[in-house]
């Protein structure tokens, strides 16, 4: 295990109403596989809808956020205010609709959103501290938000939602599953994930891609953009 750690922000447990359990465990699993510690954290709140996963119908229930994540993760989570910047090399902030409705109100609110506070003070210390980080799937819609016009960046190809980071000052590129964005300037990778992806098999290509990138990164500025070229 190498001296690097990464915070993973997780916001809920299932695709449609928290975050996707599938690139969750790819990305865990890619962390593991390139020997690096992680920390997964997610917002102590309630969830703002519960998904039923069978039907797609609104469930009447209520859930809280933090809870459901921890499903995932065998209990090993903590609360997002728990996460310290200066304790990690890089973040990770992971797709599903819990992006969308739990961490932000980008499914309501489109362009005019907002972001949950908790997360937008852990976001926003990542980028002052210049430290690398990976956005997947859903989740790079936060970015014009955090880093402001002109952050390079990719959902895939869904075009209304283009349109929407575009609108925001987002400089959008279209990619397909086995593609990432690197914005050296912001130290930022994304890559659409299950966005595009429709198998384990392709989701893992770009998650394995995100994750090598953004770890190269945790080099000092001078020797990652020597590998990047290399």
């Amino acid at each position: 295990m190498n001296n690097k750690k990464v915070a993973v922000i997780l916001s809920g447990c299932g695709v449609y109403d928290g975050a996707d359990i599938n690139e969750v465990v790819l990305t865990l699993l890619a962390l593991e596989t390139q020997q690096v510690a992680y920390q997964c954290f997610a917002p102590d709140i309630p969830q703002h809808h519960v998904i039923n996963h069978l039907t797609g119908e609104l469930a009447h229930q209520q859930r809280n956020v933090l809870f459901e994540a921890a499903r995932m993760v065998r209990g090993e989570i903590k609360p997002l205010t728990a996460c310290r910047s200066q304790e990690f090399s890089a973040l990770m902030v992971l797709g599903g609709a819990g992006v969308a409705i739990n961490l932000s109100d980008f499914a309501f609110k489109g362009p005019d959103f907002s972001i949950d506070s908790a997360t937008l003070d852990v976001l926003t210390r990542f980028k002052e501290e210049n430290k690398p980080v990976g956005y997947m799937g859903i989740a790079a819609v936060l970015l014009p938000l955090i880093y402001g016009e002109g952050v390079e960046l990719t959902v895939g190809n869904d075009k209304e939602t283009i349109e929407l980071i575009e609108s925001m000052g987002g400089v959008h590129r279209v990619t397909n599953f086995d593609q990432t964005v690197i914005d050296e300037k912001n130290y930022l990778v994304t890559t659409p994930g299950y966005m595009v992806a429709t198998t384990l098999i392709e989701a893992k290509i770009g998650i394995d891609k995100l994750v090598k990138e953004m770890l190269a990164m945790s080099l000092s500025p001078c020797s990652y953009f020597l590998h990047a070229v290399s």
